[in-house]
């Protein structure tokens, strides 16, 4: 960021610090605030203190956070930020203890301590505290070191006490730094036994140091036997992200990268064009990821398709009589992160998820016009790369427009014979409803058949997938929409593919990926979901993509003409717990194959919406999605068997 922009960040006083209202039961309905109680409520503890320190960042006052996870189970956060104020608020208490103890208490309101922040989230401080046992802070400003502790009370009447402070603000010493440390230790009496992984929180730290270059990122995980210890600083940023993402990809030109700024709306770009047929933009605004775009989306959509039309025309590649190319056309093989910094953020939801300014939608595309304009006049040869790829891609359209006549059972003769394989494969559920149908992709006719008789025929329908699917990762979408089986799916479910893709034609409001618990069902899942990620990515935006999750055990007692109850566990932690409950004589039975399951056990465990597990497809991290498809399905061997080695495990996580 310009040093101009770094100067509003020395007024961060008591003043500035705001209560919208008081603190409710958080405790009662942690949902409400963090979503669930599971990892991923657990994580969003840490991201709320974490994302403190990255506003302290965007305001030009931190270089470094460094967390750190204990033994103990607790968790700290440290930014070299200014400190939280620690004078008196307005309301007679002690700021820090304002900020910890109310909910919707911090300074991002009135917009005197933060001119760019991610919205509001800097002020779930409280939310932290009250789903935690205790909390401490330490604050260095002003040449001394402040310290205080909340805990979960319960007193001898049994009344609770949520984040109570059992001690005042104390001055402990001296110090020459400023900054802020939160340590906290979450409740399992909320989140059970979920604990924090080293993982998520290095591809959290790995994908902010991209965004906030020159910012330090650290990760200490005191938990094992060796101390782990990541650091994470990139001095080139978006340029260093895309390398990433890129990694296993034939790129075809060197990375592209610009940067601009027009009324206060600071916007990066990066991106780099490979040989294969996907689009890929990761956009963030002020840090935070938007899954769905939004303005400024939009108008890095219209910047180049317009430029790349007005260059192709220019050069006499494209003749007057020709139609333009599309964006779909000219975006085929691209990757980039768009990234904005700007002050009023408006969403268009609570999540986050899609910008709502308009004003960004005609900065970013006249920034990108202007850069992308001048960058393929000075690399013309670069440039009739890319148009001669657009060109290509614009080709196959009348084909695929055929194909998908022909998808559609238009032409004369073909409909009895494509509603035969469809009826080879596909068992129909009884009533049609869009709202409440589901659609099980179940892995072989032994499944399957198991499959059919557990249903409830009324709304669940099977389509039994006969060996494995195409790898759409290395396929074109002729061949995919030429494969019988990706066909055949497509039909079922009506939506139709790529640019013709309807969400709203979609005939199940769920579509339910169900495979052995083994390799070979994991790898049936992983193509499965590639083919959705790749090419109806809106379905999983959407929320209708499923994996169902059929247990791994069944544990009975053993006694002499006595049927007992069986207990089903979905990790070895619960068989662990099931064992203990049954005691002696227990009887465990390790399901390998839905094959091993009798209909009443499949419908009881896998499919009754009333007792089953499933684990709900969703695009929260878009460039670790990218990422992650890349090793496990495209070209580089190495990379994919040392990410199945360290990660399958075939047991259900906490996630929801």
């Amino acid at each position: 960021m310009k040093e101009t922009e770094t100067q509003q960040t020395l007024t961060y006083t008591e003043e500035d610090i705001q209560v919208l209202e008081g603190l409710i039961a958080v405790r009662k309905r942690p949902g409400m605030y963090i979503g669930s109680t599971g990892s991923r409520g657990l994580h969003h503890l840490l991201w709320e203190i974490v994302d403190n320190a990255k506003d302290e960042a965007l305001a030009g006052v931190n270089d470094s956070i460094i967390v750190t996870l204990y033994k103990d189970g607790s968790v700290s956060v440290e930014d070299h930020g200014r400190g939280i104020p620690t004078g008196m608020h307005k309301t007679g208490r002690p700021v820090p203890e304002v900020i910890f103890t109310t909910l919707h208490a911090g300074g991002k309101f009135g917009g005197g301590g933060y001119k760019k922040s991610g919205g509001l989230h800097g002020v779930g401080s409280s939310v932290v505290v009250a789903l935690s046992k205790w909390l401490e802070v330490e604050i260095h400003r002003e040449g001394k070191i402040h310290k205080q502790r909340f805990e979960y009370v319960v007193d001898a009447n049994g009344t609770e006490h949520v984040g109570k402070p059992v001690t005042g603000l104390e001055i402990t010493g001296n110090t020459k730094r400023t900054g802020t440390t939160v340590r906290f230790l979450p409740d399992d009496a909320v989140f059970g036994h979920a604990r924090f992984d080293y993982e998520t929180i290095r591809d959290r730290f790995r994908e902010t140091a991209f965004l906030l270059k020159k910012l330090r990122m650290v990760l200490i995980d005191e938990r094992g036997p060796e101390k782990k210890r990541e650091e994470f600083y990139f001095e080139d940023g978006l340029k260093s992200y895309v390398s990433y993402l890129n990694e296993g990809k034939n790129a075809l030109h060197p990375i592209v990268y610009f940067e601009g700024e027009k009324d206060n709306i600071y916007v990066e770009l990066a991106f780099q064009y490979n040989d294969g047929y996907a689009e890929t933009l990761v956009s963030y605004v002020n840090s935070i990821v938007t899954t769905d775009g939004g303005t400024h989306v939009t108008g890095f959509r219209n910047g180049t398709t317009r430029i790349f039309n007005e260059f192709a025309r220019k050069k006499g590649y494209l003749k007057e009589k020709d139609p333009n190319l599309t964006g779909n056309d000219l975006r085929e093989g691209f990757l980039g992160v768009l990234s904005l910094q700007m002050a009023d953020v408006q969403f268009e939801s609570q999540t986050k998820d899609k910008l709502g300014n308009e004003e960004a939608r005609a900065i970013v595309e006249q920034i990108v016009s202007e850069k992308l304009g001048f960058f393929l006049e000075e690399n013309p040869e670069i440039g009739k790369l890319l148009i001669d790829k657009a060109l290509r891609s614009a080709e196959i359209r009348e084909e695929l427009r055929k194909q998908r006549e022909a998808l559609r059972g238009d032409k004369k003769g073909k409909t009895a014979k494509k509603r035969k394989s469809i009826s080879e494969k596909f068992t129909p559920p009884q009533y049609r409803d869009s709202k409440r149908n589901e659609l099980f992709l179940v892995e072989g006719d032994s499944a399957g058949g198991s499959a059919k008789q557990a249903r409830n025929s009324e709304f669940q329908a099977l389509f039994s997938l006969r060996g494995k699917p195409l790898n759409t990762e290395k396929a074109k979408l002729s061949e995919v929409l030429a494969n019988e089986e990706f066909r055949t799916i497509l039909e079922v479910l009506e939506t139709d593919i790529g640019e013709e893709f309807s969400i709203e034609n979609c005939a199940f409001d769920k579509v339910i990926i169900m495979s052995d618990a083994d390799v070979d069902g994991s790898h049936i899942q992983t193509l499965l979901l590639t083919f959705f990620f790749r090419y109806m990515r809106p379905m999983i935006a959407a929320g209708h993509l499923y994996i169902a999750q059929p247990p791994l055990y069944q544990v009975k007692k053993q006694s002499k003409g006595k049927q007992t109850e069986a207990m089903y566990c979905w990790s070895d932690y619960e068989l662990e717990q099931a064992l203990k409950k049954v005691g002696r004589n227990a009887e465990v039975q390790r399901y390998k194959g839905l094959g091993e399951m009798n209909a009443d056990q499949l419908w009881e465990t896998t499919m009754d919406p009333e007792t089953r597990k499933l684990i709900k497809v969703e695009l929260e991290d878009l460039a670790h999605c990218e990422k992650l498809v890349t090793v496990l399905m495209g070209d580089k061997v190495p990379p994919r068997r040392e990410w199945i080695e360290n990660h399958v495990t075939f047991e259900v996580g906490e996630d929801e």
